[in-house]
């Protein structure tokens, strides 16, 4: 038997994987003959936010092709250990592909090594799988994910934003990308609170999406006819948790009676 499957020789499973066989990696094909960014399905807007005790990450479900709706309930927010989650917008091939090498390149770490890597390690690692994809991003294949942890050590939570080349850049209180993060980031900004509950923090990623997909036309809201809900996500000290349908539906529920009479949405006082 192949000693190297014995002993990798190293704690990163994409270091493993880039030794023996490549070409299995995102990012290592050959060049393109053209850009590809309009042909392919891409996500769109992810949202996260901090409160006390932890931080939410929600998504939209819209996946576009150019102009086209390429798919309504797309997954864009995914789980890659006990204590976080990563929320892609770009290429969603790419970054469904990259988000779920994450997952193995962290449960590796944790098998090798006995322990989970810090939140600044995890951060860290995936800037290192984005900027492999950088050839590829160049050509249109861009994917850049929103990644978001519990922090045992501090009893908080915690948000991590990228560019094309890697990064990390750690947030403070909310961040949002994709198409939709300028609107989106625009709601969190008059409606969050760092001293808000669960529940008020929630709310207000669910009215950041809305108002996204409100002047977004790649942003999807909730389609109420296809009981198609945004996807939310919870870190704690308890560990990651997605929300049922019926939860966020009671959420998407309250925003949406509330925008009945005020179409704009909630203000923040100016005083």
């Amino acid at each position: 038997m192949n000693n190297l499957f014995l002993d990798t020789g190293s704690t990163s499973f994409t270091e493993f994987v880039g030794s023996y066989a490549p070409g299995l990696l995102p990012g290592r094909f050959e060049s393109l003959a053209a850009s590809v960014g309009d042909q392919i399905p891409h996500a769109t807007t992810i949202v996260a936010a901090a409160f006390a005790g932890g931080v939410v990450m929600a998504g939209d479900r819209r996946a576009t092709s150019g102009n086209y709706i390429s798919q309504k309930d797309m997954q864009k927010v995914f789980r890659t250990d006990d204590y976080s989650c990563v929320g892609i917008a770009g290429a969603a091939s790419t970054g469904i592909e990259l988000a779920r090498l994450y997952l193995v390149e962290l449960e590796h770490y944790e098998k090798r090594e006995g322990r989970m890597l810090s939140v600044e390690g995890k951060a860290n690692r995936l800037g290192a799988m984005i900027r492999a994809n950088l050839p590829m991003a160049m050509q249109g294949m861009v994917v850049v994910p929103l990644f978001a942890a519990y922090d045992e050590d501090t009893g908080t939570g915690r948000i991590f934003s990228y560019d094309v080349g890697g990064g990390p850049y750690e947030q403070t209180n909310y961040a949002s990308i994709g198409s939709g993060s300028l609107f989106a980031r625009g709601a969190l900004k008059k409606l969050y609170r760092e001293s808000a509950s669960l529940e008020d923090t929630v709310l207000a990623c669910v009215e950041s999406l809305y108002d996204a997909a409100d002047d977004d036309s790649a942003t999807g809201g909730p389609d109420v006819t296809r009981r198609i809900w945004p996807l939310i996500s919870v870190i704690t000290e308890d560990g990651y948790r997605r929300l049922s349908d019926e939860e966020v539906e009671g959420y998407v529920r309250q925003v949406l009676d509330r925008r009945m009479s005020d179409p704009d949405g909630p203000t923040a006082p100016l005083r």
